[in-house]
């Protein structure tokens, strides 16, 4: 991926990983689109940065999104690179029987980027160094069990990438997917944000940026971090990894 001179839409764009790769590739002399549904954190994120665009969304709804797509490619016709970065994530009791949080994952974290690509990719296509960048997560390969619907939307998220990896090849896009380990971000409420076992966020964000400037060819961008996560099937012991993650993980929950 070309580090600078590009112009970026990254959603989810006003807190998290969103917002930390805004501001990243803001400083590196792109031209960068946030967008998102909540308008004050988006407003908040433009004025720390001057030049800096933004644009409410509802990645929930299809005709919303077909607006969206529209208006962005009139007033950023060079618009080049698009980040699928929005998501939502909530813990989920099987045994309750409810689905409506379920239902909410699924139109945002896979039908929203599905939709939103759809509507942007026939455009994208036509300009110089076009990316499309999915964001997926450590848990598309080893679920986190109290969170099932979310790690079912990053796996296809990652099935997704790579089959659109296979179809656009021939052409000039790059496709590339950035899987996130657990970090320190408001994804799961405010305790999240400075938990100690996650990554901090800063941290995230330059190992990210180093990987997409020094290896611009990867397809897979992963931090050491996400590691054990993403090749946990490969090391051949995935079913005690999986256990000893998820107790782990429970444990920690059980103790806050």
């Amino acid at each position: 991926m070309k580090i600078n001179g590009n112009t970026i839409l990254i959603t989810g764009g006003g807190s998290g990983i969103g917002r930390g790769l805004a501001e990243a590739f803001h400083a590196k002399g792109n031209q960068v689109v946030i967008a998102g549904r909540r308008k004050n954190l988006l407003d908040e994120t433009v004025a720390a940065n001057p030049g800096m665009k933004a644009a409410v969304l509802d990645i929930e709804n299809s005709e919303t999104i077909r607006t969206f797509a529209e208006k962005l490619k009139k007033d950023f016709p060079t618009l080049n690179v698009v980040i699928h970065n929005a998501g939502i994530m909530k813990p989920e009791s099987l045994k309750d029987a409810a689905v409506a949080d379920a239902e909410a994952m699924v139109t945002t974290n896979l039908l929203g980027p599905i939709r939103l690509n759809a509507a942007l990719l026939p455009f994208l296509l036509k300009q110089p160094n076009p990316v499309i960048m999915t964001v997926s997560s450590g848990l598309a390969f080893v679920p986190l069990a109290m969170t099932p619907t979310y790690c079912a939307t990053k796996a296809a998220i990652h099935s997704y990438t790579q089959s659109m990896r296979y179809q656009l090849n021939g052409t000039t896009a790059q496709v590339l997917e950035l899987i996130p380990p657990y970090v320190q971000t408001e994804l799961m409420g405010p305790r999240m944000a400075s938990d100690p076992n996650a990554m901090p966020l800063k941290d995230f964000i330059s190992e990210t940026m180093s990987i997409l400037e020094n290896s611009p060819n990867s397809t897979e961008i992963c931090v050491e971090r996400v590691k054990p996560l993403r090749f946990a099937e490969a090391s051949g012991q995935y079913d005690a990894f999986f256990k000893n993650f998820n107790d782990g993980m429970a444990a920690a929950a059980a103790a806050h």
